[in-house]
């Protein structure tokens, strides 16, 4: 017998991007976000800005708690009492810190759970290589850990159902009159070229980064066409490039597509931010203030769908996960909800959204 539901974890880790707390952070994060690249400070300090603006604050650490108490209260109603931490890639509170205080409360062995939904090295793989640096730091120190994760989730129901039925509700929040000339921009993180050609399982080009996203999109477009009773068109946009103009990256940017649907004619546009759990800096920025900034200035009606959040769909769908990894490490057949495509992995096929580092990672074959 088990002594609890998610037997054999004995704590839950949310693994997020982190942001900083304060002025005075801004410069600090942005350097260890983008190190080894070379860009200098007065680079740094425009994008700093965006930061400035809302107190030297990033949103991201207060969403992280908030799905952390979130996921701590869903997995209590479940009757799993274990502790459930926040731990950052680049900002505290750091990962390996966070793995040191949950080994030292008593922890040997965790299961993660990533804020991305999606499959590519920034979005999972760059994750399963901070838990292994990790887990090296704590083992050189003499405390063992084993982490797991759950399942990459962009086809979960909790996921994708909520976010479809989130921007069902605002397309039917739109006055009738305006549908024949609305569209749907689904926005997602864009990632260079490289990156999602190496997104997935190498021998799976249909599971790659941007075919989730499509996958996930058609849901999303079918949800809203039953909800309203007619078909929105829709096309799949991209925010937040970061790269030098020299790299390819994925296209077309959100503001460049406002443009072209402008000049179509379009009067209302819905921007569902599929790509995002929740609303941190790239969503309050490149959604809510320059998209929006240049739907103003083309005359386009711009409605953002909210992020699913801390939604309690969204929330069950992840203590769902955890419980069914537990299953799954020991040794259990479980039932794998999923949407179309299917159920993604919850051990990383070998090569899965490989980098150009070759470092070693986590909770991979």
């Amino acid at each position: 017998m088990t002594s609890h539901p998610c037997d054999p974890y004995d704590a839950v880790l949310v693994l997020s991007f982190g942001g900083p707390e304060r002025p005075e952070d801004v410069l600090p994060f942005l350097r260890q976000v983008t190190a080894g690249r070379g860009i200098p400070d007065e680079r740094l300090a425009v994008v700093g800005q965006h930061y400035y603006d809302r107190g030297g604050r990033s949103p991201v650490n207060d969403l992280g708690r908030a799905l952390v108490a979130a996921l701590h209260d869903e997995l209590g109603r479940l009757g799993v009492d274990l502790p459930v931490a926040l731990g950052n890639r680049n900002w505290s509170p750091w990962l390996v810190d966070t793995l040191r205080t949950l080994h030292d409360a008593g922890a040997r062995r965790v299961v993660t759970v990533v804020t991305s939904a999606f499959s590519s090295y920034s979005s999972c793989r760059q994750y399963r290589e901070n838990l292994a640096d990790a887990v090296s730091e704590l083992a050189a120190e003499g405390r063992v850990l084993d982490v797991d994760k759950v399942r990459v989730y962009a086809t979960h129901p909790g996921f994708a159902r909520t976010m479809a039925s989130l921007t069902a509700d605002t397309a039917a929040a739109l006055p009738r009159e305006v549908l024949p000339s609305t569209r749907l921009v689904h926005v997602t993180h864009s990632i260079p070229q490289w990156m999602q050609d190496s997104s997935g399982p190498a021998d799976a080009p249909d599971v790659s980064y941007r075919h989730q996203h499509e996958q996930l999109a058609a849901l999303v477009d079918g949800t809203v066409e039953e909800r309203i009773g007619v078909p929105v068109p829709s096309s799949l946009a991209y925010c937040s490039r970061s790269g030098p103009p020299s790299q390819p990256w994925l296209e077309p940017d959100i503001n460049d597509q406002l443009e072209v649907l402008a000049a179509e004619g379009v009067s209302d546009v819905l921007v569902a931010p599929i790509g995002f759990v929740s609303d941190h800096m790239e969503v309050v920025y490149d959604l809510d203030t320059e998209a929006m900034a240049t739907a103003e200035r083309l005359g386009l009606r711009l409605h953002r769908v909210p992020t699913v959040g801390t939604h309690p769909d969204f929330v069950a769908g992840l203590a769902d996960l955890v419980l069914e990894r537990a299953a799954q490490s020991r040794g259990e057949e479980v039932e794998r909800p999923a949407v179309a495509p299917g159920p993604l992995w919850s051990t990383c096929p070998p090569g899965c959204c490989r980098g150009r580092s070759g470092r070693p990672a986590l909770c991979g074959g």
